[in-house]
């Protein structure tokens, strides 16, 4: 496996702000969207022309293990991207949380992608460094599939981000130009099965691992459920860190983040389909955001961290 080095360029975008929306226009087009979120028509008008471009880097393939979900079936999902403006979406597999054949399960998602999202659908690989031979399910990943990326799930894996292996994970996953994507959590705690507990992700040793790992690109999911405030502003700050918008809550919640985090580090996730995907859509449209950082966040961050 060859290294590649690259040098990240990391676009300033001031002043995060835009004039405000008005409250009445923006709950009317709330109302109305909610109106159709669960059953989508049959045949979606086409997106408006600000809407192209859109990229997702955070959806699924695949069924979740607990329950069937909207559009669990890859082709009715690629559907629904489209008819929404997606443009590109980065996809993992359900199937990587709890399958011990992980290579299986790889090789699935590449396939499922292939047929049913060429051009849309990016396939981000699932990796569990505590089986045997992981290493070679990482170079499958890399050589096999030629996968831009990877997905981890330690708390779904069983280790903790201050075990060497994570360590040594991250390193391989930098030397071979892959961006590294961490889920920290999947789903809120009140929706879990008794029998399937799984507790957030613990980020405090990640800043110091960020910080010896050259050319190490990391994209942390549904984090901001969990991570707030200095915790997520210093570890952003550590290296080439990103968070998508999926688990943000609030009104207005996406222009606050960019109060603490600058815009180029902010990218579009929707966590489709266990979320659906016209709520992440709508925390853009009710943060009124300057057209240049809207741009930023639904497609010129992703498309620079994955070039």
């Amino acid at each position: 496996m060859r290294e590649h080095e690259r040098v990240l360029e990391i676009q300033e975008v001031p002043d995060n702000r835009a004039p405000q929306l008005d409250r009445r226009v923006f709950l009317a087009g709330a109302a109305a969207a909610m109106g159709g979120a669960v059953f989508p028509s049959t045949a979606p008008a086409a997106p408006a022309r600000e809407e192209s471009g859109l990229v997702d880097v955070n959806v699924n393939l695949g069924r979740w293990p607990l329950r069937r979900l909207p559009h669990d079936q890859t082709e009715l999902l690629a559907s629904t991207l489209r008819s929404h403006g997606v443009t590109q979406a980065w996809a993992g597999s359900f199937d990587g949380l709890l399958h011990k054949d992980i290579a299986a399960v790889n090789a699935r998602l590449a396939d499922e992608c292939q047929r049913h999202g060429a051009g849309l659908l990016v396939p981000f690989g699932s990796v569990n460094p505590k089986l045997p031979d992981w290493e070679e399910d990482l170079r499958r990943c890399v050589q096999i599939h030629r996968m831009r990326g990877i997905r981890l799930h330690p708390n779904y894996h069983g280790y903790q981000l201050d075990d060497p292996v994570f360590a040594r994970l991250l390193a391989l996953a930098a030397k071979n130009d892959l961006v590294v994507q961490v889920a920290l959590v999947m789903e809120d705690e009140r929706m879990m099965h008794p029998l399937l507990r799984v507790e957030p992700v613990a980020t405090e040793p990640l800043a110091g691992l960020i910080k010896g790992i050259p050319g190490l690109r990391l994209t942390l999911l549904n984090a901001l459920r969990t991570l707030r405030g200095d915790a997520l502003g210093k570890l952003v700050a550590a290296g080439d860190v990103y968070v998508e918008i999926s688990m943000i809550e609030g009104v207005g919640a996406v222009g606050c983040l960019l109060d603490l985090l600058p815009a180029d580090r902010v990218l579009f996730g929707s966590h489709a389909p266990l979320f659906y995907f016209e709520a992440a859509k709508m925390k853009l449209e009710e943060s009124p955001l300057k057209p240049e950082v809207l741009r930023a966040i639904r497609h010129q961050n992703a498309k620079r961290l994955l070039a």
